[in-house]
């Protein structure tokens, strides 16, 4: 990727900045995205830390167990992703090379959004497996997963294509000016 990629891609389109004010930019926007998923992650790790100290958790069969120690170690590994910026940003600081930690700091990023779904996922599982009774809980894992899939990555996804195809229409943009 080069400095004017915008790690879609593509290159800004419509802003006069150097690489630099794009490189600072891109960082302001991305710590800012990933103060969100911190902030979630870092309270489900510390409630997860504290359920193997529970009475409850003793009563737990050995797959619920396991499930656990999955899920536990999903939110340690998806902690360290998510806390990666904040690492490259102060070790590269005043390298002069912050389009290429802005890069890789998207990069991880998006690594810690996916490991962020399967610490959900596994979280959720375990609780609806121990709470619910009778079994419905896979048919709502299921779905909680397919909405977060469609929220986190579809519709991005789906709305980048749109927007970035060669000649794609563009709906969401309001009326065409040419027109009354």
């Amino acid at each position: 990727m080069n400095e004017d990629d915008d790690g879609a891609g593509r290159a800004d389109e419509g802003r006069d900045e150097t690489a630099e004010g794009r490189a600072d930019r891109k960082w302001g926007d991305l710590i800012q995205e990933v103060r969100v998923a911190q902030t979630g992650v870092q309270i489900l790790f510390g409630f997860l830390l504290t359920v193997a100290f529970t009475p409850v958790f003793r009563e737990l069969g050995r797959v619920d167990h396991a499930i656990y120690v999955c899920t536990v170690v999903l939110g340690s590994v998806t902690t360290g992703a998510l806390v990666a910026p904040v690492s490259f940003h102060r070790i590269l600081s005043g390298r002069h090379i912050k389009p290429t930690a802005v890069v890789w700091a998207s990069r991880l990023t998006v690594v810690g959004l996916v490991l962020l779904l399967a610490t959900m996922t596994s979280a959720l599982l375990l609780v609806l497996r121990v709470a619910s009774q009778g079994g419905h809980w896979p048919w709502l894992v299921a779905a909680v997963v397919a909405w977060y899939v469609l929220c986190w990555f579809a519709l991005p996804l789906w709305v980048r294509h749109r927007h970035t195809t060669p000649g794609a229409r563009r709906p969401l943009d309001g009326p065409d000016k040419n027109t009354s």
